[in-house]
């Protein structure tokens, strides 16, 4: 399956805010409490202000049962699309590595 390049990724807040932490049935204030992080932090990545790091990604994959390497690449994906559109790179040359 191929993804279309004009579309930004999902930030992991949105995911966690739309999906997640709905389907616990549990309040945000508990999921913050339970991540060890405060509420802050946590309304933060929701809104999307903040990126996942790899510290927080470590305690969602285990509250969520599943890999760091997901919400590390998800946010990863978020941020490279960014990138994409924000940095010139107009003066950086491509290098042909022979090999």
């Amino acid at each position: 399956m191929h993804r279309n390049r004009n579309v930004c990724p999902t930030h992991p807040g949105e995911l966690l805010r739309e999906d997640v932490i709905h389907a616990t049935g549990k309040s945000k204030a508990e999921i913050a409490r339970m991540l060890g992080i405060s509420r802050q932090h946590l309304h933060d990545l929701l809104a999307e202000r903040k990126p996942v790091s790899p510290q927080v990604a470590v305690r969602l994959a285990k509250l969520f049962g599943n890999e760091p390497l997901f919400w590390i690449r998800m946010q990863g994906a978020y941020d490279a699309w960014h990138a994409c559109r924000n940095v010139d790179v107009s003066g950086v040359p491509t290098l042909i590595v022979a090999e």
